[in-house]
């Protein structure tokens, strides 16, 4: 089992100053936290879904992770404070996701990319951005679901397993992020749907 907050691959590492935020004390492997994470990703996934939703919205989206992580954090649904090993810096957090949001209301109006496209665009550029002190791939990828869902495309699979237990799967994952990083969505929109 992994220490809590020892480092794991590809991972945002959780400060000092974050971890102090953790809420549940008994809590004492990274298993552990990520079993709580996914019962509170769940119940907030019920939430996002129960309704429409719209996902182009700042507001919805810190309320997004908020909800995903309330239980587990006292800091879900708050933009990060500190330096990251990715993402933007921190008084770029809030323009960054504005800018995301108005790229997506654009490629929609402009009819730019078909919907699976479209919501990996999406998910890729909330993920270079970053915002939360943790949970920001699960965040952006659950915002894309509610992004392809409301265009009236079935939710994505994101390669059928929890990116946080297997390995190789998140793997990929994080490839399909890096062609991203250089323009190629093909093999991201591809891993969405397997």
């Amino acid at each position: 089992m992994k220490d809590l907050f020892g480092a794991d691959d590809f991972a945002t590492p959780i400060g000092p100053a974050e971890r102090e935020g953790l809420i549940p004390t008994h809590v004492a492997l990274r298993g552990e936290l990520n079993e709580l994470e996914q019962f509170n990703i769940a119940d907030a996934s019920g939430w996002a879904f129960e309704r429409k939703r719209n996902v182009l919205d700042e507001r919805f989206l810190r309320r997004l992770h908020g909800r995903m992580f309330n239980k587990v954090w006292r800091w879900a649904g708050e933009y990060r404070k500190t330096e990251r090993n990715l993402g933007v810096q921190p008084h770029l957090i809030q323009p960054g996701l504005i800018q995301a949001i108005d790229d997506a209301r654009s490629w929609i109006e402009y009819k730019s990319y078909e919907s699976d496209e479209l919501a990996v665009r999406f998910h890729h550029k909330l993920v270079l951005v970053h915002p939360f002190p943790n949970g920001n791939g699960r965040w952006s990828r659950l915002a894309a679901d509610l992004l392809v869902v409301a265009r009236g495309v079935p939710r994505f699979s994101w390669g059928g397993a929890n990116l946080q237990a297997s390995g190789n799967v998140r793997k990929d994952y994080i490839n399909a992020l890096r062609a991203a990083d250089n323009h190629d969505f093909s093999m991201l929109v591809t891993f969405a749907r397997s």
